[in-house]
C-alpha cells in the first residue's frame, strides 16, 4: 500500500469515526491497527513506543501471548451464563484476589466506574443493616477521579466533569487531598465512609503522605467509619507493588479495581472484608457481564503471569529508573515543576501548557498523555524496558 493510499485510509477512519460516534472525546489523529508489547503501530504503518497502555490498563503490553490464547480458549469452552449460575473461572479469580489482598469477598462488574457504584453503595448499605440509617455520607478528596456515572462522578472532586449534570447524587462532601485536619473536621455521625485513591492518577500523580494514611485509618477505627480504596489506576502491580496500599501498611476495608485486571477486556472488582461484604445479599446488587468466564479467565492469566515472570519487581526497578531519568530532565529544563509518583505511575508538571509536548512526541513516535493542563503523565505497559525509556527521555530532552 502506498504512502498516499495508507494516508487516505486514515482520514476516512477519522471522518466516518467523526459522523457515527458520540463526541465524547477529543480523539489524537491518529488511527491505530496493530499492537505487540510496548509497540503501536498506526494504518500507516508507522510504529510508536506506548507510555499510556491504554492509560494504565494494557500492564503486560499488547498482545500477550498468553493473555490471547487464555482468550481463545475461554472463547471455544464457555463465554457467558450470567451469574445465576457458578463458573469455574470467576471463581479461581476471586480466590485469586482473596488470597493476595486483605478482603474477603468480591463483585465483579465491568469498569472501575462500576466497582465504585458497588463500593458506595456497599458502605450506605452496611450502615442501613446496622440500624443506622442517617449515616449515609462519604468524605471525599478534591482533585480525585472515581468514574463518570452519575454515583461516581458526584464522588469525584473535581468540578469540570460534572457541568451539564446536576442535579449530583447529594451526600459527598470534599476535603483538600493530604490535609488531615481537614478529614477530621468535616467527619461527623452521618459519616459512612471515607473514599480516596492511594495516587490520584487524574489529579496529576499525586501521592498521599504515608502519615495522611495512618491518620485516616486510625480516625476510620475510632469512629466505625469505612475506609475505601480506589485502586482502579494503582492497583495490579502499576506502582511496584500488587495493590499500593502496600506501600503504605494501611488496609482499607473496602478496595476498587478495574483497568488493568484483565490487560483491555472489561472488568471490574469490588473487594471487601467479610464484616463489610455480608451487607450485600441477594437481589442486593447485580450485574449480568460481571465477571464472564471470558474476561476472568483473562485476568486470572494476567495475573498469574505478573505472579510467575516477576513483572511486578522489573516494575520497581525500571520504575524507580524512569524516574531518576526524570528527575535529571528537571535539572536540565527550568520548565519542569516537579516529578512525582511510585512504579510505572509517573507524572511531569511543567510550568506549561502540556499538550504541544503531547503532541511533539506523538510526532516523534512516542504516546503519551496530560492530566491536568500541565502534567504529563507516563504509564507505560509494566514490562518497559530500560532502553525504551531512554528513547523517550532523549525525545523529551529534545522538545523541552
Amino acid at each position: 500500500m502506498t504512502v498516499e493510499r495508507a494516508q487516505m485510509d486514515t482520514c476516512k477512519w477519522m471522518a466516518e469515526a467523526d459522523r457515527v460516534m458520540a463526541a465524547t472525546y477529543k480523539r489524537t489523529p491518529v488511527v491505530f491497527s496493530k499492537g505487540d508489547g510496548c509497540t503501536l503501530w498506526d494504518t500507516e504503518g508507522r510504529a510508536y513506543l506506548d507510555f499510556v497502555a491504554g492509560i494504565a490498563v494494557c500492564n503486560l503490553g499488547h498482545a500477550h501471548p498468553a493473555v490471547a490464547n487464555a482468550v481463545f480458549e475461554q472463547a471455544k469452552t464457555l463465554v457467558h451464563v450470567s451469574n445465576l449460575y457458578y463458573t469455574i473461572p470467576q471463581t479461581e479469580l476471586a480466590a485469586w484476589l482473596v488470597d493476595h489482598s486483605f478482603a474477603d469477598r468480591v463483585f465483579f462488574c465491568n469498569s472501575g466506574a462500576e466497582a465504585n457504584e458497588a463500593a458506595i453503595k456497599l458502605a450506605r448499605k452496611y450502615f442501613k443493616d446496622r440500624g443506622e440509617p442517617d449515616r449515609y455520607r462519604i468524605i471525599s478528596m478534591i482533585q480525585s477521579f472515581h468514574g463518570r456515572t452519575m454515583g461516581t462522578l458526584s464522588a469525584t472532586g473535581q468540578d469540570k466533569i460534572k457541568q451539564g449534570f446536576s442535579p449530583i447524587l447529594e451526600g459527598f462532601d470534599f476535603v483538600p487531598f493530604n490535609d488531615f485536619e481537614a478529614v477530621r473536621e468535616k467527619i461527623g455521625a452521618a459519616t459512612c465512609a471515607i473514599l480516596l485513591e492511594p495516587i490520584q492518577g487524574e489529579g496529576g500523580i499525586r501521592s498521599a503522605d504515608p502519615q495522611f494514611l495512618e491518620n485516616i485509618r486510625q480516625l476510620c477505627d475510632e469512629t466505625g467509619t469505612l475506609l475505601i480504596f480506589d485502586e482502579i489506576q494503582t492497583g495490579i502491580g502499576r506502582t511496584g507493588k500488587l495493590f499500593a496500599y502496600e506501600h503504605y501498611g494501611v488496609q482499607p476495608d473496602i478496595m476498587t479495581l478495574a483497568k488493568a485486571l484483565a490487560n483491555g477486556l472489561p472488568i471490574g472488582a469490588m473487594l471487601a472484608k467479610e464484616s463489610v461484604a455480608a451487607a450485600f445479599v441477594p437481589g442486593s446488587h447485580a450485574s449480568t457481564f460481571g465477571g464472564t468466564p471470558l474476561v476472568t479467565a483473562a485476568s486470572l492469566c494476567v495475573l498469574k503471569t505478573l505472579e510467575q515472570e516477576n513483572i511486578i519487581g522489573h516494575c520497581a526497578e525500571v520504575g524507580l529508573y524512569f524516574k531518576e531519568r526524570l528527575q535529571a530532565l528537571k535539572h536540565r529544563h527550568d520548565s519542569v515543576v516537579d516529578i512525582r509518583g511510585l512504579g510505572l505511575l509517573l507524572g511531569m508538571e511543567l510550568n506549561k501548557d502540556g499538550l504541544p509536548l503531547v503532541e511533539a512526541c506523538l510526532n516523534k513516535g512516542f504516546v503519551i498523555n496530560c492530566v491536568q493542563g500541565n502534567t504529563l503523565r507516563f504509564v507505560p505497559p509494566l514490562i518497559v524496558q530500560k532502553a525504551e525509556i531512554d528513547r523517550l527521555i532523549q525525545c523529551l530532552d529534545e522538545i523541552l
